[in-house]
C-alpha cells in the first residue's frame, strides 16, 4: 500500500527518502495552526496531524495517508509557526536560555476504510542563552519562519542547542521511530523491502 505524505515540508519528505520510505506527496493545503482550546500539547499536535490528514484522505479511495504536526511547548505556552519577524524574535527570546518540550502528532489514515492510528514524540530540547544579535541575525536569515517555534535544529539554529533528550528526528519533524511502530500496527515491515546497496563508499 502506497504512503501519502499530507505536508508541504521538504524536510519530512527528506527524512521518509532517508528511512527509504516510499512515498508521494499531497498538500492538504490546511497552514492555520489551530485547534480546540484546552488540549495539551500532544493532544494539539494530534489532532492537526488528523486534520491534515483527513483532508487528504477524504478526497482518495485508497493508500495511507500521513499527518504529521510539530509544535514546541514552554512554560505552557505552544509555539507554532511564527507570524512575522517580530513574533519569530519574540519566541526566539522565550526559548533563550532555557529548555523547551518539541511534540510531533503523527496520523495515519486508510483512505479506503477511513481507519486512523495516531502517535506522538517527545523530545526535551536546552538552548543557550542567545545574544539579541544572534536572534537578530538568525531571523535575518528567513530560516526561522516555516519552523515550529522559530527555529530548525537541521540548520544555523544547530549552533543554539546544548542538549536534546529524546529523538532528534521529532525535532526536525518526523519521528522515525515512532512512524516504524504506526506503520507496523498496519502490518508494514519496513525492512523487508531493503536491499543491499550497489554504494560502497
Amino acid at each position: 500500500m502506497s504512503l501519502i505524505l499530507a505536508s508541504s515540508s521538504p524536510r519530512r519528505a527528506a527524512l521518509l527518502r532517508l528511512a527509504g520510505i516510499p512515498h508521494r506527496v499531497i498538500e492538504s493545503g490546511l497552514h492555520a495552526e489551530t485547534g480546540p482550546k484546552g488540549l495539551a500539547p500532544a493532544e494539539a499536535a494530534i489532532y492537526r496531524a488528523g486534520q491534515k490528514a483527513q483532508r487528504v484522505a477524504g478526497a482518495l479511495k485508497e493508500g495511507l495517508v500521513l499527518g504529521a504536526d510539530t509544535l514546541v511547548s514552554h512554560r505552557g505556552e505552544i509555539l507554532g509557526k511564527p507570524r512575522d519577524s517580530a513574533d519569530a524574535y519574540r519566541m526566539l527570546g522565550r526559548l533563550s536560555g532555557g529548555e523547551h518540550r518539541v511534540f510531533t502528532g503523527m496520523a495515519l489514515i486508510d483512505a479506503r476504510t477511513k481507519e486512523c492510528r495516531s502517535s506522538f514524540a517527545e523530545t526535551r530540547v536546552r538552548m543557550r542563552a542567545l545574544e539579541p544579535e544572534m536572534i537578530a541575525a538568525y531571523v535575518a536569515t528567513g530560516e526561522p519562519m516555516d519552523k515550529a517555534g522559530a527555529y530548525g535544529i537541521q540548520g544555523k539554529a544547530a549552533l543554539f542547542i546544548e542538549r536534546i533528550e529524546g529523538s532528534y528526528f521529532n525535532v526536525v519533524g518526523l519521528p522515525l521511530y515512532q512512524l516504524s511502530l504506526l506503520l507496523a500496527r498496519k502490518g508494514i515491515k519496513l525492512w523487508s523491502g531493503w536491499r543491499e546497496s550497489d554504494d560502497r563508499g
